[in-house]
């Protein structure tokens, strides 16, 4: 067995945030990986939040959870999507934790009365993180939040700085994703942002060897030859990263420019050639499905912003994939559907999903699709508070338990019929408390979820502090609904689902977090294809 000496990819980006660095770097990881590289990848986030789970989804976007329950920005979704690596929380540092961990440190002695200081302490503890996660590797793809020039950014780039000189120069590169943006009034692509954003790196001590310039248009060899001049780079290192219809598509765009093949000259790193046969499948039935379109309505609170659903976007993709279908995703406020009702928001789509949330606004509108759905016999899939809605509609029209709701919207309803865990009711406090990570599910023989998944056990991703009511549990049986999977060691419910309806399933986990283009999640895969079976039924009725 050859021995491994890392070698590290950090990537950087300038001008503007949201150029996709997160892409980017799952991309390369895709690209190193399918040459037969053993690689991982690594977000360092420059803000004080020892984690993102306490941010608001407007503020941050989806907060991705990892099997050992680190709660993680979303970026490490596009890493486990993209590619074989499984994340943790070892994968996802910020300048909070960074500090918190220091701060510890100091508190116990560990300095041994020396003034603590962002150098070394603080860039010593970035590099320790980085080191840790690339154990065994390859190669360690290491992305910096932020943009160049952020004053908070300041420590990790001082750090990824300093790592040249501890690895060597030939175990490094240093990758910059920069704007170039097109002035329509001027007719030109300007380069100068690019300029800048790179001079304002240098001044901070490190030169890019690669740089990426995010663009919506083919750009010139002589703009590239020129941008390489200004920034001293290498003409062959310049590549561009233009807008592409399907993320999926950028490692196929990247591959035809050749970044991984100038990665494994510039690392002097053996690689095999790459083989991107299963990329370009996956790029055909995502542009031409065979099948047509099916309408899914998504029922949520955080529809304003679609990157509040990336992973779950991308799972009903993956289940398009699956049964080679188009899916259009038709966003729906949980809000819109209280005041207008479920009909007249619901009544195009062949089927409704309702995803999880925090939060009672906007309740009531989900409550009212869950019974739509019920009703009218349409495709229903309910995830975390989905589930739990789900089992409140359910009391309230089947079992007729008037008032019936979950303790954490009325704390005086007469049944509460999802509950606060006991382990929930001491905790002060919120950050990093909930129920995280992987549990176990046994699944009930014969039932969808064990033909869907065709286990008796699975491990799913979960973060919530509700669930359902087992004094509640006996009674919601009886009346038909069928606890389908449950938690053997905690004895809680964790899928639900109605018999005699085409296709009504709950889930207490986030199965979006496990699904991938290459291996679709099971209940994905189901749900679009009973919306299929539903829009080829209402075509056949018509």
């Amino acid at each position: 067995m050859r021995s491994k000496k890392t070698k590290f990819i950090f990537v950087t980006g300038g001008v503007v945030s949201s150029l996709g660095k997160g892409l980017a770097s799952a991309s390369i990881g895709a690209l190193l990986e399918n040459r037969g590289l053993d690689i991982t990848l690594l977000k360092l986030d420059p803000y004080i939040n020892i984690d993102p789970g306490t941010m608001s989804p407007f503020q941050h976007g989806e907060v991705f959870v990892t099997d050992d329950g680190g709660e993680t920005d979303m970026d490490l979704g596009h890493y486990e999507r993209f590619t074989n690596a499984r994340m943790s929380r070892l994968n996802n540092f910020t300048s909070g934790r960074i500090y918190h961990a220091v701060i510890q440190k100091e508190r116990r002695g560990e300095y041994l009365g020396k003034t603590v200081q962002v150098i070394p302490h603080i860039t010593d503890e970035i590099k320790s993180c980085i080191r840790q996660a690339a154990q065994g590797m390859d190669a360690v793809i290491v992305e910096v939040g932020g943009t160049v020039g952020d004053i908070e950014s300041l420590p990790f780039l001082e750090a990824i700085r300093q790592m040249r000189y501890d690895v060597g120069a030939g175990n490094t590169v240093y990758m910059h994703l920069t704007l170039l943006p097109y002035i329509g009034a001027a007719g030109e692509v300007k380069t100068k942002p690019t300029q800048h954003s790179v001079m304002k790196l240098r001044e901070i001590g490190i030169q890019p060897d690669f740089l990426i310039c995010r663009t919506d248009r083919e750009i010139s060899r002589e703009m590239k030859d020129k941008i390489a001049m200004f920034c001293n780079v290498d003409p062959g290192n310049v590549f561009t990263s233009p807008d592409v219809k399907s993320i999926y598509e950028l490692p196929l765009e990247l591959h035809r420019q050749g970044i991984d093949e100038r990665l494994a000259e510039t690392l002097n790193i053996w690689t095999r050639a790459a083989r991107l046969d299963r990329w370009e499948d996956i790029i055909r039935k995502v542009y031409s499905p065979g099948r047509g379109e099916v309408k899914v309505g998504i029922v949520g609170k955080y529809v304003d912003l679609k990157e509040s659903y990336k992973s779950l976007n991308e799972a009903l993709l993956h289940g398009g994939i699956a049964n080679d279908v188009k899916v259009d995703l038709q966003f729906v406020d949980s809000q819109d559907v209280e005041e207008k009702g479920a009909e007249a928001l619901l009544s195009g789509v062949d089927a409704i999903l309702v995803p999880g949330g925090f939060g009672v606004r906007g309740t009531e509108g989900k409550i009212a699709a869950v019974r739509y759905a019920r009703e009218k016999r349409v495709p229903f899939f309910g995830i975390c508070l989905g589930l739990q809605m789900a089992v409140v509609e359910f009391s309230r029209n089947v079992l007729s338990l008037a008032d019936s709701n979950s303790l954490e919207f009325n704390e005086h309803t007469p049944h509460p019929v999802v509950t606060l865990m006991e382990s929930q009711v001491k905790v002060q406090d919120k950050g990093g408390t909930m129920r995280l990570g992987s549990y176990a599910c046994a699944l009930k023989p014969g039932s969808l979820a064990h033909k869907l998944y065709g286990e008796d056990v699975i491990q799913e991703r979960h973060r919530h502090r509700y669930e359902v009511n087992n004094a509640y549990r006996g009674r919601l049986q009886e009346a038909g609904l069928v606890v389908s999977g449950h938690n053997p060691e905690l004895n809680l419910v964790e899928m639900i689902e109605l018999p005699d309806h085409p296709y009504f399933v709950g889930c207490q986990f986030h199965p979006e977090f496990k699904s991938k283009p290459f291996a679709p999640h099971p209940l994905f895969s189901g749900f679009i294809r009973a919306a299929l079976a539903q829009r080829d039924t209402g075509r056949t009725q018509a």
